[in-house]
């Protein structure tokens, strides 16, 4: 089914099949056989979004877009048949016909109005951590994205690695007991400052309008926001939280087989209204799944993060698992068991998790034959909502009863106001909507 068919597919598909489950998450899958190589559109082309490129450079680049000339030009000479947009509304209108995928690396606040434009155009779609920049968000891409039958892909990279599936396959023997607790840490600081009191001139090689997007006009001011410092900012990202939070807390979701939490409090310094804290804590409450015990997960960030951890020295980032036989510590290329004696002769299980073909590459295969990703937006989305809920957790100042179904803190009804967001007009993100069939 190529690009065009696809689309037709999915806008002529009734709602009522929608609500009959008729849709697999690859429906849309198989657009291409192994041997012929997928056209792709990129969304950003510098910093983690070049490493993206890089990553699907074996493939055919059809479209690059970035706001800021300079980047799109560096790009651009490096795949000179590829046709370059600033504004990625243009492209996906323009080139969705022709193109088969897209990859997002863009601002988090972009996350989601790219990625819904791209699944309503029939594209598969790979896309950066965290998913989105609100909660809402990343359960209305997580749907859209099934209803679709899209191949999808969410940005966490370390999620490939051998160490990470080691220790899942650790936790999930029983070798270490029933979990029950979980720390999670990094020693990032993404936050702090004011709004600059007044603007800068705006580089000609930016279009500082369409980097805003959806969020709130503001000025322009040299070195406040492009490049980088954005993830500083409540308009543009999340804090470290949002920066680091769907790499490790990845890891605990993975081998705990977690989903949506039942309550999420936070604390750190007074809430700043513009920027992000340079220290949090967040503790979520997780249910029974099955026969797995409930588990309380415990975030730090910053200047918040400890320095020992379940009785042991711990480095500046990390996950600790606390287990009824053992305790349990992984970096993104190590773990060590705990107690020592006790583990000393510790052999460990046989490998049952295959080793990765590779982050992107997984993508890759899931858009040409349906094999499926184990970072699909069904599993990412709900590790972003917990992630970006304990900034809201943080903002409102209270303990939120979480209701996952309704996506609702039953508790705090000004809770609201930031698990979904409003839009500048022209970027809004609206839930997939199928045609009937026959019009």
């Amino acid at each position: 089914m190529n690009a065009l068919n696809r689309r037709r597919f999915i806008q002529s598909t009734t709602a009522a099949t929608i609500a009959g489950g008729f849709f697999s998450e690859t429906k849309a899958q198989g657009t291409n056989s192994a041997n012929q190589k997928l056209k792709i559109l990129c969304v950003g082309t510098a910093n983690r979004a070049a490493e993206d490129i890089r990553g699907v450079e074996g493939e055919d680049i059809v479209g690059l877009c970035d706001v800021d000339k300079n980047y799109l030009d560096r790009v651009s000479a490096k795949f000179p048949t590829a046709k370059t947009y600033a504004d990625y509304r243009e492209m996906i209108a323009a080139e969705s016909d022709r193109a088969d995928a897209i990859v997002i690396g863009t601002t988090d606040h972009h996350h989601a109005p790219a990625t819904m434009r791209a699944i309503q155009a029939g594209l598969h779609v790979y896309c950066e951590k965290p998913l989105t920049h609100t909660v809402a968000e990343a359960r209305m891409i997580a749907e859209a994205a099934k209803v679709a039958g899209v191949a999808t892909q969410m940005g966490t990279q370390i999620h490939a690695e051998d160490n990470y599936r080691r220790v899942v396959e650790l936790v999930k023997s029983g070798a270490i007991g029933d979990v029950g607790e979980v720390h999670v840490w990094v020693g990032k600081g993404w936050g702090g400052g004011d709004r600059p009191e007044k603007g800068d001139p705006v580089p000609a090689h930016l279009d500082w309008d369409l980097w805003l997007g959806p969020a709130p006009e503001r000025p322009f001011a040299i070195g406040r926001y492009h490049p980088a410092q954005w993830r500083r900012w409540w308009d543009f990202g999340q804090g470290t939280l949002g920066d680091m939070g769907c790499h490790y807390m990845d890891l605990p979701f993975w081998a705990l087989d977690l989903r949506h939490p039942v309550s999420c409090e936070a604390e750190g310094p007074e809430v700043h209204p513009e920027t992000c804290p340079l220290g949090l804590t967040v503790r979520y409450k997780y249910p029974k799944r099955g026969d797995l015990a409930a588990v309380d997960l415990t975030w730090y960030d910053g200047d918040q993060c400890p320095k020992e951890v379940a009785g042991e020295r711990v480095p500046g980032s990390g996950v600790m698992f606390v287990g009824s036989e053992g305790n349990l510590f992984a970096s993104y290329t190590n773990y060590k068991l705990f107690p020592k004696e006790k583990f000393a002769d510790f052999q460990p299980p046989p490998q049952t998790i295959p080793k990765s073909i590779g982050h992107h590459a997984e993508w890759i295969a899931a858009c040409k034959d349906g094999t499926p990703t184990t970072c699909n937006f069904d599993y990412s989305g709900a590790l972003s909502e917990s992630v970006l809920l304990g900034n809201v957790a943080y903002r409102t100042g209270k303990k939120l009863d979480w209701n996952a179904a309704e996506l609702k803190a039953t508790n705090c009804p000004e809770a609201d106001a930031l698990i979904h967001k409003d839009y500048r007009a022209g970027w809004e993100v609206e839930p997939l909507v199928l045609a009937e069939a026959g019009q």
